[in-house]
């Protein structure tokens, strides 16, 4: 099976294509849309970690 074609590949790609784009000339609600979304991708990448360590009581703070 293809590396590129599991969650955690896809996660990562996205989250790193969001922090490629420069914000500075966006508009405000743009600015927001993106920082949400690489809140949201983070998130869901640090749960993912979680379920596969197996450490399902282990709390993370961000």
């Amino acid at each position: 099976m293809d590396p590129r074609n599991t969650p955690g590949y896809r996660l990562h790609r996205s989250l790193t294509n969001l922090n490629r784009i420069e914000t500075t000339g966006l508009d405000d609600a743009d600015q927001e849309r993106i920082e949400a979304a690489r809140t949201l991708l983070q998130n869901v990448s640090l749960l993912s970690h979680l379920q596969h360590s197996g450490n399902a009581d282990t709390q993370v703070e961000s």
